[in-house]
C-alpha cells in the first residue's frame, strides 16, 4: 500500500479543512473516471482508467487558493 494525492476544485472558500477525514464518490465518462468529495464540496479533474483510485475513503493535506479559484489535495491509501 501506498499514499496517493489527489486536486480537487472547490468553488467556495471554508467547504473543508486540512486534517479533515473525506469520502469521494467515482464518476464515469466514456474515456474517464472523475470523482466528487461528498457531498458534492469539491471534484477531481478526469483521471483515465488505469488511474482508477482504489480507495473511496481520504484526509485533506492542503487547500491552496488562486486566481482560478480553491483547490484541495486529498491523500488516499492506494493498493497500486
Amino acid at each position: 500500500m501506498k499514499m496517493r494525492e489527489m486536486e480537487f476544485k472547490m468553488e467556495r472558500q471554508g467547504l473543508l479543512e486540512t486534517g479533515q477525514k473525506v469520502t469521494v464518490t467515482e464518476g464515469i465518462l466514456p474515456s474517464s473516471y472523475y470523482y466528487t468529495i461528498d457531498p458534492s464540496l469539491a471534484m477531481s479533474g478526469n483521471i483515465p482508467f488505469r488511474e482508477r483510485l482504489k480507495s473511496k475513503e481520504g484526509t485533506v493535506v492542503d487547500i491552496k487558493q488562486n486566481e482560478r479559484g480553491f483547490y484541495v489535495t486529498v491523500s488516499f491509501l492506494d493498493d497500486k
